[in-house]
């Protein structure tokens, strides 16, 4: 029995637009525990259906994965909303030597092709405009970061002037903490750049991201965490937290998001200890810290982002 499984399904599309093949195993990074799409062996897939990511590197990254993964002739659909790259999908498609069936239903375009008899290999036209593919996506230092980052991750070529902001606020920090929604590593090297911190608990929904992180963050006193902070494991009597908190899901605003996370701090935290938050500056989060902590206070504005400490 073969190791690799039949089919595959990248993200979450509409089951009546795209419904997963049968026995479809869920490969997006951006599920804890899911599979991960570049270890399936080229040529081993029946059928994949792909809920495409906005980002053009990671949209066309993991198209190219997709069909270096289906054996020659085998199944893919890929569907994305118009505006944000549906409208691209087909040409993309196309580029790779794909015949490919559009539709439009639900404000998303609806790509069905074929893996193309013999996209494998940099000798050929196709394979070589799928390896490009493949290349431009994968982890690499960017330039603008000085840090392992890879395309899709939030902020992936350059530092989030909001963390910037809270990285210039925060406190000599010590003791055990966490670093909710990491990225690739960031804030969490300037707090273990305080020798009083013990321990530092870097978790974040992004697979990717966590692996940058891994590379990024070479210190003992770093734990890393494939989790989904609103229903992940729980930590513990921590002395402290910081983050700055996504506020988007699924491309689209999320207020909600970034007050979750508050409430799951506030659970992590010891009596005494600190939530170091970054935000942009309209989003709503007073309400929620007034309502859980004891003390919160603006600490730094800028930029269109403001800096809070909470104390528990």
């Amino acid at each position: 029995m073969s190791q690799y499984p039949a089919a595959i399904v990248y993200g979450q599309p509409l089951p009546e637009l795209a419904p997963p093949p049968p026995g479809a195993v869920q490969v997006s990074p951006l599920i804890p525990g899911a599979a991960v799409l570049e270890d399936i062996a080229p040529g081993s897939l029946e059928a994949a259906v792909v809920a495409a990511p906005p980002g053009t590197l990671e949209r066309r990254y993991v198209l190219a994965l997709a069909l270096r993964a289906l054996a020659p002739g085998e199944s893919l659909i890929a569907l994305a909303p118009k505006e944000k790259g549906g409208s691209r999908l087909g040409k993309e498609l196309a580029a790779f030597g794909c015949a490919v069936h559009e539709t439009g239903q639900r404000h998303q375009r609806i790509c069905r092709s074929k893996r193309p008899a013999d996209p494998e290999g940099a000798e050929t036209a196709i394979g070589a405009a799928i390896e490009a593919a493949i290349e431009a996506g994968r982890p690499r230092i960017a330039e603008g970061l000085g840090l392992w980052t890879q395309p899709g991750v939030f902020s992936w070529d350059r530092p989030d002037p909001g963390s910037l902001l809270l990285i210039q606020a925060l406190p000599a920090l010590a003791g055990r903490g966490a670093d909710l929604g990491c990225g690739v590593g960031l804030l969490s090297r300037a707090v273990l750049a305080n020798a009083g911190v013990t321990e530092l608990a870097l978790v974040d929904l992004d697979r990717r991201a966590v692996e940058c992180a891994r590379r990024n963050v070479l210190d003992p006193r770093a734990s890393f965490h494939w989790w989904d902070v609103r229903t992940g494991p729980e930590l513990s009597g921590l002395d402290f937290v910081v983050m700055n908190p996504p506020f988007h899901d699924g491309g689209a605003e999320d207020r909600s998001l970034g007050q979750a996370f508050i409430r799951r701090a506030h659970g992590m935290l010891k009596p005494g200890g600190g939530l170091w938050l970054v935000a942009n500056r309209h989003l709503p989060y007073e309400g929620v810290l007034a309502e859980l902590f004891g003390k919160a206070a603006l600490k730094a504005e800028g930029a269109g982002f403001k800096v809070y400490e909470a104390r528990k």
